[in-house]
Formats: structure tokens, C-alpha cells, sequence
């Protein structure tokens, strides 16, 4: 097995409608929020885990696929050949199957607002307050119409995060064809799934839907790559 390139995919993720990725609330104050999004510890700006860019993608793939366990469960199988164990990865439950579908293919990064977008806030006098909407909602009791309200955070609809991924293509007897043809039949369509479907929580109630902007995909082939070295 010989790693030929790595394929980066980079471009932005705008909101189109408000976003819920749950952050923690273990400790909650009186009055506080009790579904507050996830936000960086240090600059308290919310962002997206690259864990939840990485397993909305692969569910929606397992279906597109019809991979979907009967227990619910993230889909794992031995068939060395499986699009969704290739490009994602799986335990090793048989390591010989394992050793021949090789790494996973995929890296997702965590997901940082976009230097543009933080440039424009600061332009129009913006924190990061400012770009997240405190969402309420009720839950009714369909018999006695008792409602019972909660409250949720979401990044505001117009929002542009910066993201970038990378697949790995390696070389198993083919010359990295089957990578390159599944990085089409996965990873690219697994982006335009995403699009219509949603990311984060509470999609069926109007919450995540996204667009992907300015997309570039660039090659590295690793026999020309070398850290550039500051001269003091």
C-alpha cells in the first residue's frame, strides 16, 4: 500500500437557517440556557466539530448506500471493498480485512468562522453574541393541550464558517483508482446530501440547513511536499 496524494477540499459553510450544535450544560445558572451550541473554551465563538460534520456526512451516506444496520448503529462489515467502512473507517473487528482496506480515508477538521465573515462583524460593530439567537419552543400535550416551553441557542442564519477536509488516496494494487472514484461517489456526493438535508439538531423543526460556497479541491502529491523552513 503507497500513499499517491492527498485531495484538499476546502470553501465555506454558510447558514442558511439557524444552527443547533449542543455544547454543555453541566452547569446551568438561574436563568441560564439548558441547551446552549458548543463554543471554543477561549474565545467563546461557536464552531462546528469536525465529529459532526464527519458523522452527519457518513450516516447519510450509509443510507444513500442502504448500509444502515438494523440496530441503529454505526455501519461496520468485513467486506474490504464496503464505500462507507473505506472512506470512514471501522473498528477492527477482523484484522485481516482491516490491513487490507487500509486507514481511513477521510480527515474532517473542526469547522472556525470564517476570517471574512469576523472582519465584516467587527466592521458592523458585531460580537459573538450577536450572531447567536436564544430559540423558544413549546411542547404540547396533544390531549390537554398543556404546552411546556424550552429553550434553545442557534448560530443566526448568515453565518459563514471556513472548512477543510482531507482523503487520503492510496495506491492497493490499482494505482489509487478505487480511492479516486470513491472519493466522487462519497465524499462529494456526501456534501450535496448534506445540503439538503440538515447539520446539527432539530433539522425537522427548520434548523440546520446549510450551503456550501466556493469549494476548491487541490491535489498534494507527497513527493513534492516539504516544510517551508523561516530564515532568522
Amino acid at each position: 500500500m503507497k500513499l499517491v496524494k492527498y485531495k484538499v477540499v476546502t470553501g465555506k459553510i454558510k447558514l442558511l437557517t439557524g444552527l443547533h450544535i449542543g455544547g454543555s450544560s453541566d452547569i446551568i445558572e438561574i436563568g441560564g440556557m439548558d441547551n446552549p451550541v458548543i463554543k471554543h473554551p477561549v474565545t467563546n465563538e461557536p464552531y462546528i466539530p469536525g465529529s459532526s460534520l464527519k458523522g452527519k456526512i457518513r450516516s447519510l451516506i450509509e443510507l444513500a448506500y442502504g448500509k444502515v444496520n438494523r440496530n441503529g448503529e454505526v455501519h461496520k462489515c468485513l467486506d474490504v471493498n464496503c464505500p462507507v467502512c473505506r472512506v470512514f473507517g471501522s473498528s477492527p473487528d477482523n484484522e485481516a480485512s482491516a490491513l487490507k482496506r487500509g486507514p481511513t480515508r477521510v480527515i474532517f477538521r473542526d469547522v472556525f468562522i470564517d476570517e471574512g465573515y469576523k472582519k465584516e462583524m467587527e466592521r458592523k460593530g458585531l460580537t459573538v453574541y450577536d450572531i447567536i439567537e436564544e430559540k423558544a419552543e413549546n411542547v404540547l400535550n396533544r390531549i390537554t393541550a398543556e404546552a411546556k416551553p424550552r429553550r434553545l441557542e442557534r448560530v443566526i442564519p448568515g453565518v459563514e464558517f471556513r472548512f477543510e477536509l482531507v482523503y487520503r488516496v492510496f495506491d492497493t494494487g490499482d494505482g489509487g483508482q478505487k480511492d479516486e472514484e470513491l472519493f466522487e461517489k462519497v465524499i462529494r456526493k456526501g456534501l450535496k446530501l448534506l445540503e439538503l438535508d440538515c447539520l446539527g439538531g432539530y433539522g425537522s423543526r427548520g434548523s440546520g440547513k446549510i450551503k456550501f460556497e466556493g469549494v476548491e479541491i487541490k491535489d498534494y502529491a507527497p513527493e513534492n511536499l516539504k516544510i517551508e523552513v523561516e530564515e532568522s
